[in-house]
């Protein structure tokens, strides 16, 4: 199984961006899936996951209300939609997928992972 995320850019504060996460070599609905950023110097955090049928969703707290992850079985893609971005979302983006199909927020619990997107907030 591949992820290959795309997406991020150059954005100013309070802009928007999509991030696409595309799912080859395993089907989609097979999968959990998240999405985790890692800022400079800082560690990997969670940010958002998506159950395999799409039906449910958590998010850090820290993007609740401004960032929304969806997913397009028909195009094997997840998404992450990213709205009223602050500078503080500037990082290195990975979208996960995990086996279990399930809600999951730790990192260790994912078995795939994409090469990571970047993002970059100015003010």
């Amino acid at each position: 199984v591949q992820l290959q995320a795309s997406g991020g850019g150059l954005v100013r504060t309070g802009g928007s961006l999509r991030l696409s996460c595309v799912v080859s070599g395993g089907t989609l609905s097979s999968y959990g899936m998240g999405w985790f950023r890692q800022a400079p110097g800082k560690e990997r955090e969670f940010v958002a996951t998506i159950n395999f049928t799409g039906g449910s969703t958590y998010y850090h707290d820290s993007v609740k209300g401004r960032f929304t992850i969806s997913r397009d079985m028909t195009k094997n893609t997840v998404f992450l939609q990213m709205n009223n971005l602050q500078t503080e979302d500037t990082a290195v983006y990975y979208c996960a997928a995990n086996s279990h199909g399930s809600l999951v927020i730790t990192d260790e619990y994912y078995d795939y992972w994409g090469q990571g997107t970047l993002v970059t907030v100015s003010s």
